[in-house]
Order: structure tokens, then sequence, then C-alpha cells
């Protein structure tokens, strides 16, 4: 791929996922305008929808933490350039979100909706705190390398990436995964708890501590002993839970 077309492309595949990362907050809210939404789409059996969905969530989870191993990284850059690959990996993502949109089975029943307005408007604000810790932790570390943009643009111009470095800035020092703690937050806080949601969130949730064991064997094997005893001092995704001793 041309220097001068790969920022295009990445710019492209950016939008793409932002474009799906919107939509998942409203799908999981869920905000009823929207075409589809965790309890409003397909319609099936009981077993069938939960098998369903149990294999769109598991889609998700192989193509999210598959594709950002580095084995998978190193064979796939012999087929995409280098600096495409975190793009191509975005791309993946969102249309990987939109085919759970898209066939996901609602499952029928209620397990809580709180009618007091104002502890629904406490549970609205932990939704989108949770929203809100994802978005900004992005930046913490480099949002634009986060998404690709970066590689592609260092691409155009020629440039090589510097080492990574090992920091814990603001959420960081008191979550090992701030990241997951804001989508974790996002799924499960709602004044309006169907049998459905609870089906996506607690999917999601299995996703998340399976997610942190391939990831942090990763960490370690970049930043050795640095990251064995930020392990060891703090929490996992949630504050003070999850030291690894």
């Amino acid at each position: 791929m041309s220097r001068l077309l790969a920022l295009p492309v990445a710019l492209l595949c950016y939008a793409a996922f932002f474009v799906s990362f919107v939509y998942l907050i409203g799908w999981a809210a869920p905000f009823d305008p929207l075409p589809t939404t965790v309890d409003k789409g397909l319609s099936g059996s009981f077993g069938m929808s939960v098998i369903i969905d149990i294999a769109l969530v598991a889609l998700f989870g192989v193509q999210h933490s598959v594709m950002a191993r580095p084995g998978f990284k190193a064979f796939w850059t012999k087929i995409i350039p280098a600096a495409m690959e975190r793009s191509v990996y975005c791309l993946t993502t969102a249309g990987v979100l939109m085919v759970i949109f898209t066939f996901w089975h609602p499952v029928e029943g209620e397990i809580w909706s709180i009618e007091n307005p104002a502890l629904r408007m406490v549970f609205w604000a932990v939704f989108f705190l949770g929203w809100g810790i994802l978005f900004v932790s992005t930046w913490l570390l480099n949002h634009f390398e986060l998404f690709g943009l970066a590689q592609a643009w260092r691409h155009m111009r020629g440039s090589v990436a510097s080492a990574p470095q090992f920091k814990t800035p603001l959420f960081y020092k008191m979550v090992r995964h701030p990241l997951y703690l804001g989508f974790f937050l996002g799924l499960w806080a709602t004044p309006d708890m169907t049998v459905s949601h609870a089906l996506m969130a607690a999917l999601f949730t299995i996703y998340i501590v399976i997610g942190i064991g391939y990831e942090e064997k990763d960490l370690l094997d970049e930043f050795g002993e640095r990251y064995a005893e930020y392990r060891r001092s703090v929490g996992s995704f949630l504050p003070g839970i999850g030291k690894v001793r």
C-alpha cells in the first residue's frame, strides 16, 4: 500500500469502528429509536436464542483476542502492511459488532426494573460513567496508536515508532485494565435489567476475564518484572481485586 493511501484507509477504518462503538452504547442502553438493541431484534425459541447469542459473543471474543496476539500479528503482517495491522483489526472488530447487532436474539423476561426516579438517574450516571472511563482510558495511553492512526501517519512520513514505554497514568494507578472496568460498568449499570441484557452482560464479562489472561501474558513478555510488580500491587479491572501474588 502506498504511503499516501495508508492514512485515508486508516481514517475510514477508524470511522467504522467509532460508529460501531457509539451504536454499541445505544444498543446496550437500550435506546428504543435504534433499529436493534439488546432487547429488540430477531425472535426465536429460548434455547435457540441463547445458543445464537453465545455464539455471537464467542465470535467477538475469538476475533478480538486472536487478532491481538503477537503470533497472529506476525503471520498477518506477511499478508497486509504492518502499518495497517491495527486499522484492519479495528475494521474487523466493527464488522463483528455489526454482526452482533444484526443477529442478536433477545431473550424474554425481566430481572429488575427500578421505578424510583432518583435511583434510575444513579444507574444512568454509572452507565455513562463506565463508557466515559473506557473512552478516556484510550487517551491516557495513546488513542491514535490504539486505533491504528499513528501507525499509518508514521508510514506516510517514513518514520519509525519509538520503543513502547510502561506507564500508569490516572486510572491505571487504581486498576490494570480501566478499559475493561468501563466496559463492565457500561454493561451492568441499567435501571431495567432484562434477561436478554443480563445474558449479554454475563457473556461479555466472561470474555473480559478470559481476555485479561491473554493480554497480561503479552504484557509480561514485553515488560517483564516491571509488569509483574504492577500486577502484585494493583487490582485487575476492579480496584483492589485481582492482584497477583
